[in-house]
């Protein structure tokens, strides 16, 4: 008993140690590395990204549903990783509206549900060279669910952005007027320092706007992958510094002579200081006279196709063919016309070397109106020669005393004519 006044200090020391621990472990659960304002799943701090140590901030399936927690973030973040959450919108001034994070130089706001992103959502972000909206649900059109998404300045502060990421970024069955769109936000947003542009996986089939990528003056990589392209009906001609073009795994059968010449073009500017990439990895193609041209050109041109000697084709229109053949060791013997063709046409592409100087490709609208001049001429005989049909009782009764006039004047010059001596010199 005489000891129980000893134990007593003892157990209670044991009992505070106990309380403080479990508060300190209550805590760093519900706290940051971030600050207060960031739930437990966000860590900032100092690490590795890419090869070198950066302040990031990573804010990956944390479970948030708004985007306030970004108004507070360290002023010496360089990345924010903001994945895996539910923010369907984006609100406006999504890094506040006084804040300057001067340093910030890629965000990644990937797989998060977005739908629609605000005209003036990104402020404050005059360093970010790289912007990762992969995996969402974008509407950018006028008319999608009767409500106007489309805000052309989306990206109009991004002033120094050099990589745009939109991979499988759209919503499913986007508007077949998605290439306008995307054209009407890079006009506005001005995107001249734009080098890499992103749009894989985006179920597209075709660009209704030819020149969509035309007001990217600095563009270099393009890649189109994982669509559903059967041809290059967009303008490659007005993006000067374009080094590589990727087109794999779309739903090319064959390739155009047309895509073929203006590829050549691009690569042959006397101002172009790096190589033409072009990658067809992956398409089904199909084996019969149509690809002749494409082999052809495979073998000749100065563009860089990417892994050519792996691009097959198969010989089923339905592309189960168990033994798919490589395209260059195909048997082209019963093609030879076609080859022949496509020879000419390409050489003929190759002797030019500026594309001012090329016969002007006859676009659809011009090929439309020529046809239309052609009909319009065609029914204009038509209906010519119908009056002249219907009114030949009138013309004829109208042309009969002219015709008579003339008869008489001949018939009396005759007479003249026989009534003269004739004259012996």
């Amino acid at each position: 008993m005489a000891n129980e006044p000893q134990l007593q200090p003892q157990m209670l020391l044991v009992a505070l140690l106990a309380i403080s621990a479990a508060l300190s472990l209550s805590n760093a659960e519900s706290s940051s590395s971030c600050g207060p304002y960031f739930p437990a799943a966000c860590a900032c701090g100092k690490e590795m990204y890419e090869g070198t140590i950066q302040y990031i901030v990573n804010c990956t399936n944390a479970g948030l549903n708004n985007t306030s927690v970004l108004e507070h973030m360290p002023e010496q973040v360089e990345i924010l990783i903001f994945t895996g959450n539910y923010i369907t919108e984006l609100p406006w001034n999504v890094f506040g509206s006084i804040n300057d994070y001067k340093q910030l130089k890629i965000v990644d706001m990937s797989s998060n549900h977005i739908r629609e992103i605000r005209g003036k959502s990104y402020h404050h972000v005059p360093r970010v060279e790289r912007l990762i909206l992969n995996h969402n649900n974008l509407s950018i059109s006028r008319n999608d669910d009767e409500v106007n998404h489309h805000h052309p300045r989306v990206f109009s502060n991004f002033g120094n952005l050099q990589s745009l990421h939109l991979t499988d970024a759209f919503e499913d069955h986007s508007s077949p007027q998605l290439s306008e769109d995307l054209h009407d936000i890079f006009v506005n947003s001005q995107l001249v320092k734009l080098q890499k542009l992103h749009l894989e996986q985006n179920e597209i089939t075709h660009f209704k706007d030819r020149n969509v990528f035309c007001d990217l003056p600095a563009l270099r990589d393009l890649h189109l992958g994982d669509n559903l392209l059967k041809d290059i009906n967009f303008e490659v001609r007005c993006l000067n510094n374009l080094r590589f073009l990727d087109l794999e795994r779309n739903k090319f059968e064959f390739v155009k002579p047309s895509d073929m010449r203006v590829l050549n073009q691009l690569q042959e500017r006397e101002n172009r200081t790096v190589d033409l990439i072009v990658d067809f990895n992956l398409n089904p193609f199909v084996c019969d006279c149509k690809i002749s041209s494409f082999r052809t050109w495979l073998q000749a041109t100065r563009v860089t196709v990417r892994n050519q000697e792996s691009l097959m084709c198969f010989h089923g229109i339905q592309h189960v063919d168990p033994a798919p053949a490589h395209i260059l060791q195909l048997d082209m013997g019963e093609c030879s016309s076609e080859m022949a063709a496509a020879a000419s046409f390409l050489n003929i592409a190759e002797d030019e070397q500026l594309y001012g100087q090329l016969q002007p490709h006859i676009s659809g609208h011009t090929a439309t109106l020529i046809f239309l001049l052609i009909v319009l001429t065609m029914i204009l005989l038509g209906l010519l020669v119908a009056l002249v049909y219907v009114s030949r009782d009138k013309l004829k009764y109208m042309m009969t005393p002219v015709f008579d006039n003339v008869a008489k004047k001949v018939q009396y010059t005759s007479i003249k004519d026989e009534d003269c001596p004739e004259v012996h010199v």
